[in-house]
């Protein structure tokens, strides 16, 4: 029998139906950027920034000219500085957070002393331990938002937008993420699956992404986990102030808020599935064209059914082909080009070869047979999510921390913004205009309605 109040929140619901509805015309009438965005899919112009840079068209006097992606960190092409660090085999993570945090690349010295600040920094308040271990819930995004903020009443000086104290905040959160994040899954492993809750402390030897395998698995990672680890790290630690999470830590930072409070908005963002959670997706498809594909070699076959997920058909019905196609890149995802490097040696040494190849050949049929029905007016590539997922369970990680894993690179990202949009001379709040369409209404009092 339905209650009284859920009545009320049905009949609610319902009026709502009509109230949320605009008409689609009117966008285009009142030339309205939905989503910030110009007509011809390109981001609306609203800040500066000395961070990141991406590109993936060129503008010419004929309109928008694919070209291959690059993405810049502090004006360094980010395929140089990871194959760099890929060539002497060794992390690179914090070379690169060094740079993106203070806008230059740091000398030998100062990247070890760097190392040791971010170690040092790893260990939790032991309240927020037994917090983390005591919290119910199973989403892990959601707890890492709830430890940030309780991040803010353990800070020595929480709210103040100093230069120094920034810079402060900025290396604590880039520390502690792996660390909640460790935390957070050992003790849903331990709720969940009623295995052993393991607390791990933090090793000196070892790199950030390193440490974080240690604290959430023990020493049972080899040298190639942790790099390509690192490399993923590396490859979402950065992606221009226009990336939805970024823009929402800009956002609130420009109106003066704490660092927690700003960093958890940013979080709440990218937990969205539309934005950090589009690997999980990725991974379902796969495991999906594995069962409903016999011959993963016969492209034909490959082609016939992407087809059938196009149309409508199959899968989960929504004409999507996950992982294919990107906002800003057109012709490469260059994050996607140096993870596939990795992700091929990785596969080797597990012996998972014929996956990776499967997976490639969805790449190249899937873009030729959206190219097939629909054109090729918008030029696609696979991104960086189209082989994370893999990548992550080659290493051993479950689904319930990739989002999480996403976050633990961004942070670095999204405290470089924060502090550049607190340190621009002139600062304004971020307030863009919406336009009200609602007719006018006369009141009528409560006994006449």
């Amino acid at each position: 029998m339905t209650t009284k109040k859920e009545y009320l929140v049905y009949k609610l619901s319902d009026e709502m139906k009509s109230c949320i509805k605009i008409d689609a015309d009117l966008f285009k009438k009142l030339d309205v950027k939905r989503g910030l965005r110009n007509e011809d899919g390109t981001g609306v112009l609203v800040g500066l920034t000395n961070i990141g840079n991406v590109v993936g068209y060129e503008r010419t006097e004929e309109g928008l000219k694919p070209v291959e992606g690059k993405l810049y960190y502090r004006g360094y092409e980010i395929a140089d500085l990871c194959h760099a660090i890929m060539a002497e085999k060794r992390c690179g993570f914090e070379e690169v957070a060094y740079l993106l945090l203070s806008g230059k690349l740091p000398d030998a010295e100062e990247l070890q002393a760097f190392r040791e600040l971010i170690i040092d920094n790893m260990p939790l308040e032991q309240k927020t331990i037994l917090h983390i271990i005591e919290l119910e819930g199973t989403n892990i995004m959601n707890i890492l938002a709830r430890s940030v903020l309780e991040m803010y009443t353990f800070d020595s000086d929480p709210d103040s937008t100093e230069r120094d104290n920034l810079m402060r905040q900025s290396i604590e959160l880039v520390s502690k993420f792996p660390t909640i994040i460790a935390y957070a899954y050992n003790m849903l492993r331990h709720k969940q699956l009623g295995r052993s809750l393991h607390i791990r402390h933090t090793q000196e030897k070892y790199s950030l992404a390193e440490n974080f395998l240690y604290m959430l698995k023990g020493p049972r990672f080899t040298d190639l986990e942790a790099r390509t680890l690192d490399l993923l790290l590396i490859l979402h630690a950065e992606h221009g102030g226009g990336n939805n999470s970024t823009f929402t830590v800009r956002v609130t930072s420009s109106t003066g808020t704490d660092t927690f409070s700003s960093i958890a908005a940013g979080i709440g963002s990218l937990k969205g599935p539309k934005h950090g959670g589009a690997n999980i997706k990725v991974c379902d498809m796969v495991a999906h064209l594995k069962e409903h594909i016999h011959n993963w070699e016969d492209e034909a076959e490959i082609a016939k059914y992407l087809r059938c997920i196009l149309n409508k058909e199959a899968y989960d019905r929504s004409g999507l082909i996950y992982g294919i196609g990107h906002a800003v890149y057109t012709l490469s995802d260059p994050r996607s080009v140096l993870l596939k490097e990795m992700a091929r040696e990785l596969a080797r040494e597990k012996g998972r070869e014929s996956e990776f190849a499967f997976l490639e050949r969805i790449e190249r049929v899937a873009i030729k047979t959206v190219y097939e029905i629909k054109g090729e007016k918008k030029k696609l590539c696979a991104n960086v999510d189209f082989y994370s997922g893999f990548v992550y369970e080659l290493i051993g990680l479950p689904q319930d921390i990739y989002t999480p894993l996403f976050a633990m690179a961004r942070i670095v990202g999204w405290c470089a913004h924060r502090n550049e949009e607190l340190g621009f001379e002139g600062r304004r709040i971020i307030r863009p205009a919406y336009r009200c369409v609602a007719d006018e209404n006369e009141y009528v009092a409560i006994d006449q309605r």
